[in-house]
C-alpha cells in the first residue's frame, strides 16, 4: 500500500491531480483510519494510470468516468470517434486561421510598399453579394453577418467595398457594395462578379489619427485625375475603395484604404 505522495511521486503527477480524480470517484483509495492517510494499492495505480492515458488524449473527465461505468468496448469506440472529429474540426479551423493571418500579414506589406504610391494593377475578381446604403446603415449590417468570410461570422467592413462615381468636376455618386472574393475554383456562382485589367492602385491612409475625420474624398479624386493625365491613362469614372487594415495611435484610429481606379 502506498501514500498519496509516493503514488504522485511514482507517477509524476501532482497530490491536487490525484485528490481530483478522487473526488470525481474516478480513483478509490482506501482510508486509513489508523494513520489518517488514504492508502493505494496496486490497482488503485493502474486506475490513475489509466486516466492519465486518456487525459494524454484530451478525453474529459466526464468521458472517462463514461468509460469506467461503460459494460461495452463500443462506448470507447463512440467516444474516440467523437474526440477525432471534434480534433478535425479544430484543424480545419486552425488552418482557416493561419490563412486569415497570412493574409492580414500580406497586407500589412502591402501598406509598407504601396501607401502613398501609384501603380497598374488587376482588380481581381469580386462577387457582389449585397448592397448597403451607407456604412453607417447599421441595421443593414445582416447582409455583412450571411456573406462573410470571417470565420466568426463577425461584422467587420473588410468585405465592403466604396463605389466612388466621379468625373473631372468630382464625386458624382458612391455606393457600397458588399464583396466575396473570387477563387480560381468558384464555378457556380449566380452572383455578379466585377473585375478590371488594369486599375490605378494605391493604399491611402484615414482616420482621426492622420486628418481628424475630415472628408479626403475630393483629394483623392484631384490626385486620381492628376496621375491620369500624367501618364497618358484614361479613367473609367470608378474607384473601388476597402479597409485593409485599422490600427491605433494614442486611442485614435489609423485607417488604411486599398483604392482601385480602373482604367480604359
Amino acid at each position: 500500500m502506498y501514500t498519496i505522495g509516493q503514488v504522485a511521486n511514482f507517477l509524476g503527477v501532482t497530490r491536487d491531480t490525484l485528490k481530483y480524480y478522487e473526488e470525481k470517484e474516478l480513483v478509490k483509495p482506501r482510508y486509513d483510519e489508523e494513520s489518517g492517510y488514504r492508502k493505494y494499492n496496486q490497482f488503485d495505480i493502474h486506475d490513475v494510470m489509466t486516466i492519465n492515458f486518456y487525459r494524454e488524449l484530451d478525453i474529459e473527465i466526464k468521458k472517462i468516468q463514461e468509460i469506467r461505468q461503460s459494460k461495452s468496448l463500443a462506448n470507447l469506440e463512440y467516444i474516440l470517434a467523437e474526440k477525432e472529429a471534434k480534433i478535425l474540426e479544430e484543424l480545419e479551423y486552425k488552418k482557416l486561421l493561419l490563412k486569415q493571418i497570412k493574409s492580414v500579414k500580406e497586407d500589412y506589406s502591402k501598406i509598407q510598399e504601396h501607401l502613398g504610391k501609384f501603380t497598374v494593377k488587376e482588380m481581381k475578381p469580386l462577387e457582389i453579394k449585397g448592397e448597403l446604403t451607407d456604412y453607417t446603415a447599421f441595421n443593414e449590417y445582416e447582409i455583412i453577418r450571411n456573406n462573410s468570410e470571417n470565420l466568426k461570422k463577425a461584422v467587420t467592413l473588410n468585405s465592403v467595398r466604396r463605389v466612388i462615381h466621379f468625373d473631372r468636376e468630382g464625386i458624382k455618386a458612391d455606393r457600397f457594395i458588399v464583396v466575396n472574393k473570387k477563387e480560381d475554383t468558384d464555378n457556380h456562382l449566380t452572383s455578379k462578379v466585377i473585375a478590371y485589367p488594369k486599375c490605378i492602385y494605391t493604399v491611402l491612409e484615414n482616420g482621426r489619427a492622420v486628418d481628424g475625420g475630415n472628408n479626403i474624398d475630393n483629394e483623392v479624386g484631384d490626385t486620381l485625375i492628376k496621375i491620369a493625365q500624367e501618364n497618358g491613362y484614361e479613367l473609367v469614372g470608378l474607384a473601388y475603395i476597402n479597409i485593409v487594415l485599422t490600427t491605433y495611435e494614442e486611442g485614435l484610429e489609423r485607417v488604411f484604404l486599398e483604392m482601385y481606379a480602373p482604367i480604359k
